[in-house]
């Protein structure tokens, strides 16, 4: 009993915190530092990128008729006639305070115009992972279960095309059928032009904004608008997901584990969906996070099609117009995203996963 108590750590002072919440404080304080150092790298990257970029930012603002004596007085007041590394610190000092430079294309400042561009796209992408996810990882699950059938033949096929069908060719098929010949769904845009602008922005969400205001009938209009572009992006997650989650099944279905709950009895639907997929969870968060940022990030194409008023044509209109502050502010949105997408699902992998913790 007495070598017990000799061998018998200290108690803790009263008011010491315990060993589990320092070790939370310091994962806490660890991950701060990583997503500021993250976010940092990421701001070296936009700016390095907007100044290696042939086109000028002095001529984009003066125009091509200015004056030597107009264009020096725009440098000066850019201040691009300062160092490099001053310029540096001017623009993290800026993009820390809101301040993104104002756009040539709009006449707005650029954070502003953020505001109102990107919630369209994190609408249509969210219903589009959503899709992805609702329809691809029960695909992926039933592909492995029945390995080498015709119904994991089609689904690979559908993967397949996934991954090789241009977004644009299916955008525009897609109108074709449903829109112009079936007409089950809305055109181009986010609402018909009599719904424009009688529902005032919350959110920047039509969805949201629509059933938060109580106008139904805007809502349904609204649904019959994104449910298009929101499947397409879908699509080519599903193909993504479906594939990865067919991979990672036939990888427990092949373990002995698997092969002992079945030659014990145990019903092949609990087989699969308790046994071998629940060890997957964890790799799935990270398909699914990679997904969804690739669809916030390539959303180009389809709001191109779709006449979808979103990030990625802010983007585009922002390049042909060389206007260098939208797109470097843009490119720091979708970066952000994806940082804040990966930090979120090393959380989940630490939530889902004990041996993390």
């Amino acid at each position: 009993m007495a070598i017990d108590q000799q061998s018998a750590p200290p108690p803790l002072a009263p008011g010491f915190p315990s060993r589990r919440m320092q070790r939370v404080a310091v994962d806490l304080g660890s991950f701060i530092v990583t997503l500021c150092l993250t976010f940092l790298g990421l701001m070296a990257i936009t700016f390095f990128i907007g100044r290696v970029i042939p086109i000028d930012p002095v001529l984009s603002v003066v125009g091509d008729r200015a004056t030597q004596a107009q264009y020096d007085a725009a440098k000066i007041a850019m201040g691009l006639d300062q160092p490099l590394w001053q310029q540096f610190i001017s623009y993290v000092g800026n993009v820390l305070t809101g301040d993104l430079g104002r756009s040539i294309s709009t006449g707005r400042p650029v954070a502003e115009d953020l505001a109102r561009f990107f919630p369209a796209t994190f609408e249509m992408a969210t219903l589009g992972i959503i899709i992805g996810v609702a329809l691809g990882v029960p695909l992926g699950v039933t592909a492995a279960a029945r390995q080498g059938s015709w119904l994991d033949q089609a689904i690979r096929v559908v993967g397949l095309l996934g991954y090789s069908v241009p977004a644009f060719w299916l955008g525009l098929v897609g109108l074709a059928i449903f829109y112009a010949r079936l007409q089950w769904v809305g055109g181009p845009g986010r609402l018909d032009i009599f719904y424009d602008g009688l529902v005032e922005p919350v959110t920047g969400m039509i969805l949201i904004d629509a059933l938060i205001r109580g106008e139904t009938d805007i809502f349904w209009n609204a649904v019959s608008h994104i449910i298009l572009p929101a499947s397409v992006l879908g699509f080519f997650s599903l193909a993504y997901i479906a594939r990865m989650t067919r991979s990672f099944m036939l990888d427990q279905l092949s373990q002995e584990f698997v092969t002992t709950a079945r030659v014990k009895g145990v019903p092949e639907r609990i087989v699969i969906w308790r046994h071998a997929f629940n060890p997957i969870r964890v790799p799935l968060i990270t398909v699914i996070g990679l997904s969804y940022a690739g669809l916030l990030e390539g959303s180009v194409m389809i709001e191109t099609v779709f006449s979808w008023p979103g990030l990625g044509s802010y983007l585009t209109t922002a390049l042909l117009n060389a206007d260098m502050n939208a797109v470097l502010g843009a490119t720091l949105v979708i970066g952000a995203v994806f940082i804040v997408i990966n930090k979120v699902s090393d959380v989940l992998y630490r939530v889902l996963d004990p041996r993390a913790r």
